[in-house]
């Protein structure tokens, strides 16, 4: 009788996969009696969302999707004095997609899991998968948006001679396995959007002054096509250069970008740049008002020179900018005519309470072709975006949003779908972020 070699060996390997984590957990225990301070809490945070024109425009044959997506992370974090560590694991599902009696959930990951060694009062390495994020997240960002958010394989060198100035040093290398001999191009759909990056990052604070600085290179990997082999491989460098400069001073608060990108992507000239502005007010104890803009390269449809012209916000919590409905850079837009953002916000906080909202005029940087070849407005539409918050407790938030896209004929050229249908998203989502336990000595 033929005996399934899988169904035979299942028990053992649910065992062996239950005791690493009991090990884990006990190592952690243990290490919490060394420690200065040892603390784990957890994060459940489900989110109802209906999507009826995000990201793209709807078309007349297409109904409103309407999920729910929950992400379930438990965090472990150590220190003492030289050392760090956190270790963070999760779970993100959409609700309905594991069978109510399935035997596996591949829908865990390990997010974060790094240590940082503390050299000296000045210096620290820190290295392992780790959340990056600088500034205001337009090149390196959390995304924490994204039930999963985005964290890194990395070593990042830290030294800060003082309370007022701090430079960051990173660096990553993504590979797909261990192998003596690599023949195989590396694979960005595995894990990684790229091969390498190293960077410095430089923030110096100047009285209301703060000024920042990010030299970046990352890399890719790809088939040398001049090659007659076809396993010659180049990587190519985009170089991300520029800074950063905020000020505030009493109820007024601005700040200023422009990031150049050069280089060459597989063998194609790279320029383009990214400039962006805002400007807030405080009008009152409970009343804020701020205008921005943002001018992002592109290319225009017509334009036969290979050079690449779009600007490419790589690792940023793009979520965070250009409308809260993602039609650009989200997964999306990439080497496109780009885009000018003029937005404007009015927020209201009063105890556990906040509402914002937040217009957004949108226009193509570059020429958009129609059919006939004739160059269109540029215009491409205007956004609403709507976003209730209300704290319920210690640990638990509550936020809701809405939003409306009112697109152009060239947006719909851009994007496709219909601009004439309603083109809507809301969502509903509660966090709860408990602290489980916490020692200090």
């Amino acid at each position: 009788m033929h005996v399934n070699q899988s169904k035979k060996y299942k028990p053992i390997i649910i065992i062996m996969k239950k005791s690493r984590i009991l090990t884990l957990l006990f190592s952690l225990f243990v290490l919490s009696f060394s420690a200065q301070q040892f603390d784990v809490s957890a994060e459940i945070r489900p989110r109802f969302e209906s999507r009826h024109g995000y990201k793209s425009l709807i078309d007349s044959n297409q109904y409103a999707a309407n999920f729910i997506s929950q992400r379930s992370r438990i965090n472990f974090d150590f220190s003492k004095s030289n050392l760090k560590m956190r270790i963070s694991m999760q779970n993100v599902r959409v609700w309905g997609d594991v069978k109510t009696l399935s035997k596996a959930d591949m829908n865990n990951s390990l997010h974060e899991g790094w240590a940082q060694a503390i050299l000296s009062k000045k210096t620290s390495l820190k290295m392992g998968r780790q959340e990056i994020i600088y500034d205001d997240h337009r090149i390196f960002g959390t995304v924490d948006w994204a039930q999963q958010a985005r964290s890194h394989d990395a070593f990042i060198f830290k030294f800060t001679p003082n309370e007022k100035h701090r430079i960051d040093i990173g660096f990553a290398m993504n590979a797909n396995g261990i192998t003596n001999v690599d023949t195989t191009l590396f694979n960005t759909n595995k894990g990684a959007e790229y091969k390498a990056f190293e960077y410095l990052w430089y923030h110096g604070k100047f009285d209301k002054v703060g000024l920042s600085f990010l030299l970046l290179n990352t890399n890719n990997e790809f088939l040398d096509e001049s090659d007659s082999t076809d396993i010659a491989r180049t990587l190519d460098n985009l170089i991300t250069v520029g800074p950063r400069v905020t000020y505030k001073k009493d109820k007024v608060n601005a700040d200023i970008s422009a990031y150049l990108q050069t280089g060459k992507s597989k063998n194609t000239a790279v320029n383009a740049m990214n400039i962006a502005a805002n400007l807030g007010m405080k009008v009152s104890d409970n009343f804020k008002v701020g205008a921005g803009v943002e001018y992002l390269s592109g290319k225009a449809q017509n334009d036969t020179v290979a050079d690449i012209k779009s600007f490419k916000p790589l690792f940023g919590t793009n979520h965070k900018f250009n409308g809260l409905m993602d039609y650009f850079y989200v997964g999306n837009h990439g080497n496109s005519v780009g885009l000018m953002d003029i937005n404007f916000l009015f927020a209201y906080k009063k105890d556990k309470l906040s509402v914002k909202m937040i217009p957004h005029l949108f226009s193509a940087a570059a020429d958009v072709v129609n059919n006939s070849g004739d160059v269109m407005d540029k215009a491409l539409g205007t956004e609403l975006d709507f976003v209730l918050g209300y704290k319920v407790s210690e640990g638990v938030t509550f936020n809701a949003g809405y939003s409306m896209m009112f697109a152009t004929e060239t947006m719909q050229q851009l994007k496709g779908g219909s601009a004439d249908l309603s083109n809507n998203w809301g969502w509903v989502m509660f966090s709860f972020k408990p602290k489980l336990f916490s020692h200090k000595k």
